[in-house]
């Protein structure tokens, strides 16, 4: 198949900015010697069995489980306002849609900085607890402020996908199950969701990948009791100065979240027009 030339440009900016930046750190991560020097790289195997010890594989398994929570959570707070704002009529649906999307343009830094406000000592949060006689509860730099800055973050990534899946959704299909008898639960349970599935499985995808790589709200909102695979990458590359372990780091990370789309997309198409049956 013959390539377009309009299409050149685009293969141009691919190959400088994806692959030769990917190239790289492949590089780097199969290497040992000084990050500086090129003369002095040897290929090694021995960043993969560094990071093969406990201590980092726990830091691994903690992003994951924090990625994995904060992706349910986005799931059950996003499913129903996705439902709810595609019920609505068209004028409304775009007011509460603009709501939803303007704290998106604001900086991703000024909002995570927000919440060290709102969760510190002097917050609004932590002065709401003390007056209900909850004192000394510590709302900052733990799992918990990890969770509620990644589920304010990435809550409109879930949202969106599904809202946009289930205003294009056919109402007489939802009318056709209600005139054979079924009642509001079974219309969504084997309608409604069914036919949603597209939606969620991209919110799932947007939400956890850059939930479980997510370095700044870990670091602002955990501080050094919440460290994550993304600190330790930036660790490697801005402190230690060791681009190699990064790298290593950096290629674990990208194969388990390639993995991991993997996983969401054939699910996906396995699903992909089951829910046309009403039962």
């Amino acid at each position: 198949m013959k390539l377009n030339r309009i299409g050149y440009p685009y293969l141009i900016w691919l190959g400088i900015f994806i692959l030769i930046p990917l190239l790289l750190v492949t590089y780097f991560a199969f290497t040992t010697g000084d990050s500086q020097n090129f003369s002095t790289f040897t290929f090694s195997m021995e960043n993969f069995e560094k990071f093969m010890s406990p201590i980092y594989l726990g830091v691994l398994y903690r992003s994951v489980r924090l990625a994995i929570i904060s992706t349910v959570i986005c799931l059950v707070l996003g499913y129903p306002i996705a439902l709810i704002i595609s019920k609505e009529k068209p004028k409304i649906r775009n007011i509460l849609v603009l709501m939803l999307v303007i704290p998106m343009w604001m900086n991703f830094l000024l909002r995570t900085y927000a919440w060290l406000t709102l969760l510190g000592k002097n917050g609004i949060l932590t002065k709401a607890l003390s007056f209900i006689g909850l004192e000394g509860v510590s709302l900052l730099y733990n799992d918990t402020a990890v969770l509620l800055g990644m589920v304010y973050n990435f809550l409109p990534f879930m949202v969106l996908p599904i809202f946009s899946v289930l205003t294009k959704m056919d109402n007489n299909l939802v009318e056709a199950a209600e005139d054979l008898g079924a009642n509001r639960s079974e219309v969504f349970w084997k309608v409604i969701f069914p036919l949603s599935l597209p939606g969620v499985i991209t919110g799932i995808t947007m939400v956890f990948i850059p939930a479980v790589s997510t370095f700044v709200i870990s670091g602002l909102l955990g501080g050094n009791k919440s460290t994550l695979i993304g600190n330790l990458i930036e660790q490697q590359f801005r402190y230690t100065g060791d681009w190699h372990f990064g790298s290593t780091m950096s290629i674990i990370l990208m194969v388990f979240i390639l993995a991991s789309m993997a996983l969401t997309s054939k699910f996906d198409k396995e699903k992909e027009g089951g829910g046309g049956g009403l039962w």
